[in-house]
């Protein structure tokens, strides 16, 4: 069961548009550590620039949270970030799930993203998705018949 520090977060995030990130990162200490697959930083500004950098390279990316549980300074959350590529417009998603660790102060002082890029998005992009289709049947492990 989410606690408020988690529902407000869920609420941010399901609501972040280019305007609404100032919202989203008053709920992040100035200190603050997030890290994905992509990035990893510490500081408000510097969680500022991947999301603004999310909407500078996404069409209307938006997250949908499935799951939010809380216990005491920590929570966990699985979500779906919809989005379109652009130049093409294809719909995508990426799935994934987040950890987050609160501060005294119930802010967000880590938040650690766990998505496999090589599933989520390197396999649905078209010539690097042929290859990554073609290692994973080469790599798998065969299944009896």
């Amino acid at each position: 069961m989410p606690d408020a520090r988690t529902t407000r977060l869920v609420d941010a995030y399901e609501r972040l548009t280019p305007e609404r990130l100032p919202e989203l990162l008053a709920l992040y200490d100035d200190t603050a550590a997030f890290k994905d697959p992509f990035n990893d930083v510490r500081g408000r500004a510097a969680i500022g620039r991947i999301f603004r950098h999310m909407f500078e390279e996404l069409r209307e990316p938006r997250f949908a949270v499935q799951v939010a549980a809380s216990e005491g300074d920590q929570a966990f959350l699985t979500w779906e970030l919809h989005f379109k590529r652009q130049g093409s417009g294809q719909a995508m998603a990426i799935r994934g799930a987040s950890h987050i660790h609160y501060s005294p102060a119930g802010l967000v002082r880590m938040h650690r993203d766990y998505w496999d890029a090589a599933e989520e998005l390197y396999a649905k992009l078209p010539l690097l998705g042929l290859l990554m289709r073609a290692l994973k049947r080469r790599l798998a492990t065969p299944q009896p018949r």
